[in-house]
Parts: structure tokens; C-alpha cells; sequence
């Protein structure tokens, strides 16, 4: 399987190579098959070629098994008219990435961490309020007159069922429990589709309970009762506000961990910035791509019918865990003293010293 990987800008370089360098050892540890290419995009890309994201990239992308993507800057990208491409927006239009896939859960030893915490929040990425992404043609967002501003909603029945479906297939392999998240009784008409394509859904899973909250009830009962909520299904600005909430209960916005899918493709993409301030200074956590890693195994394993790939993903989550259960091996936003490259080398340690002790038993 190809996997094709680009870096980034700021610290994506960074956090890459520290999840290449597991998901390497990953790879020749499970035999798992997989090849990597590597190539430019961001500030990097558009240096050499003009553009942030040339389509041979995009082309790339639509022929690979699975991408790896660390964070980009497009704050600081030229105009697009000058080259300035939104790369993880045009890869998530290209590829239909519809299903932004987000966990979170407290781990022994952090600190920060609220305790009881294990949810995965499935947010659909292709429409709702974010004007980017839900017009065939120009922006969901505009002005009639100078003082006047506006942005459009757009929720369909189609969006609507197939992320429901996704996350009523999680839950069947988790806890069985969905959270359907909206604010049906203001946005009567938008959520109201939402809602009811998720209770459509439902009935194919009855070994599957779920329970309907608004987003105001939804952010306050996750801080004080994360134990009540197993998989969360949310329209995409909901969740792109509720997934940040749930991995700082987490302990830090360094492990946000995410998997943008379709039907057909994946991309490993952390959830998280690219975070300028600290980019070239060995510090930034790697945890989030790293574990985006895992779930992108996890999900090429249960596509194509491979135990080994879902095998490798959850070794690769359970070296995270012990790495991260050690003071000594912390990165600074949790306390410690661990560098980027320290830590993904430590993660790989963990993973062999794992393999030993099972070789040991057998």
C-alpha cells in the first residue's frame, strides 16, 4: 500500500518525521506492506513551484491508499489567486472527506486530564455553517450591503445519513452509545433533518442506544459527566468547537488525534495548528499525528479485511500510553522536558520493548 505524506509548515515537519519514524517501525515490526513518499506542500511548495498545493499533488492524493498530513499555515499563504492554496481544504474537497473523526480520553498520569474521559466525536466535514465548503459556487458567506452580513447554513439529508451511519458503525465497536448533538428546537428546519437522519439510521443498529442533546446542555454534561458519552454525532462547526473542548479534558491540544475519511480515502491529519511560535524549537508534541497514524492503520485495516494493520494501530496506541504515563518522557505542554524527536524516539522504543516481551511469552 502507498501512503503518500506532506509535512506541512511550521512544526508539521517536525511532528511528521517523529510519526513516520513509528509508523516506520510499525510497518517492518507487523509487515505490514506499506510505502511512503514524501512530498512539498505549504510555504515549502510554493517556494520552488508557485503554489502551496500543486495538482500533482492533488493527483497523488486520489491515487495513494491513505495520506499523511501534517498541519498547515494558511494564514500566512499568499492570496489564491497568487498560488496561495488551502491545502488540508482542497484535499478534504477533492477526496470527500466527510467524516472529520475525532477521539479523546484521559490517560494515567496527566495531570490536566478530566477522568473518566473516552469519547470519539464523528463531526461531518462538508457542509453546516462553515462557508468554505457549502457552496457548489462562491462562499456561504456574503454581504448584500455594507453594514449587512451573511452566512448560510447547509444541512442535507444525504450528509446528514452518511455520517450517521459512520458513527453508529463506531459505536457498534465501542460502547455502543451515540450522542447526537444539535440545537433542534432553535435551528428547527437545519437539525431538524440532521436529527432525523440519525434516528433513520439508528433503527439499523438496535444493539446501538442513542440520545439526543442540544450543544449548550452537550458541552457542560461532557465536563461534568464525560463517562455518559461514547461516540458524539455533530454537524461541523458543533463539533469542530466540541472536539477542542474534549481533547484540552484530555490534557493538552497536543493530542489531538484525527482521521478525515471517506468512503474511499483517509488522511491522517492531526487536529491541531501548525503552531508558529514554537516551529524549529524541538518542542512541539507529536502525540496527535502519531496517534492519527493509528487510526489511519485502524481504518485501512477494517477497509481491506487486514488484522495485521488493526493490530500495529493498537500497538502504536498503547506505546503512546506508557510513553506518556512516564514523567520523564513528557513533552513540555504536559509538564515535561521531552523534545519532538525524543519523544517519537521513545514511542519507538516502546513499541519494541512490547514485541520483545510478547516474543518472550510465546
Amino acid at each position: 500500500m502507498n501512503i503518500l505524506v506532506l509535512p506541512g509548515d511550521d512544526i508539521g515537519p517536525e511532528i511528521t518525521a517523529a510519526a513516520l519514524g513509528v509508523l516506520e517501525r510499525a510497518n517492518t515490526m507487523y509487515t505490514l506492506g506499506l510505502k511512503f513518499e514524501t512530498r512539498d506542500v505549504g510555504v515549502a511548495s510554493y517556494r520552488k513551484a508557485g503554489t502551496t498545493l500543486p495538482d500533482s499533488i492533488v493527483d497523488e492524493a486520489l491515487a495513494a491508499d491513505a495520506v499523511v498530513l501534517g498541519p498547515c499555515g494558511m494564514t500566512e499563504y499568499a492570496p489564491r489567486e497568487r498560488g496561495g492554496i488551502n491545502v488540508p481544504g482542497t484535499i478534504r474537497k477533492r477526496l470527500d472527506l466527510y467524516a472529520n473523526i475525532r477521539p479523546a480520553r484521559s490517560r494515567a498520569g496527566l495531570l490536566k486530564a478530566v477522568p473518566k474521559l473516552d469519547c470519539l466525536i464523528v463531526r461531518e466535514n462538508t457542509e453546516g455553517f462553515y462557508s468554505d465548503r457549502n457552496m457548489f459556487l462562491g462562499s456561504g458567506e456574503f454581504m448584500p450591503t455594507e453594514d449587512v452580513a451573511l452566512s448560510v447554513r447547509k444541512i442535507t439529508a444525504k450528509a446528514s445519513r452518511r455520517i450517521a451511519q459512520v458513527a453508529f458503525e463506531y459505536a457498534q465497536r465501542r460502547r455502543k452509545h451515540v450522542t447526537a448533538v444539535g440545537k433542534r428546537h432553535v435551528l428547527q428546519l437545519s437539525d431538524g433533518i440532521f436529527i432525523n437522519q440519525a434516528t433513520v439510521v439508528a433503527k439499523q443498529f438496535p444493539d446501538v442506544t442513542m440520545r439526543e442533546m442540544d450543544i449548550d446542555a452537550m458541552a457542560a454534561d461532557l465536563y461534568t459527566r464525560p463517562e455518559r458519552h461514547d461516540v458524539i454525532l455533530i454537524t461541523n462547526m458543533f463539533g469542530d468547537i466540541l472536539s477542542n473542548l474534549a481533547v484540552a479534558m484530555s490534557g493538552s491540544l497536543g493530542l489531538a488525534a484525527a482521521l478525515n475519511a471517506s468512503d474511499r480515502y483517509a488522511v491522517a491529519n492531526a487536529g491541531h495548528g501548525s503552531a508558529p511560535d514554537i516551529a524549529g524549537n524541538d518542542v512541539a508534541n507529536p502525540t496527535g499525528l502519531i496517534l492519527s497514524t493509528a487510526m489511519l492503520l485502524d481504518w485501512l485495516g477494517n477497509r481491506r479485511s487486514r488484522p495485521e494493520l488493526a493490530q500495529a494501530a493498537r500497538a502504536i496506541e498503547a506505546a503512546v500510553d506508557a510513553v506518556l504515563a512516564n514523567a520523564a518522557t513528557r513533552t513540555a505542554d504536559l509538564g515535561g522536558n521531552t523534545g519532538t524527536r525524543a519523544f517519537g524516539a521513545a514511542v519507538v522504543a516502546q513499541l519494541e520493548k512490547s514485541a520483545n516481551r510478547v516474543a518472550q511469552t510465546v
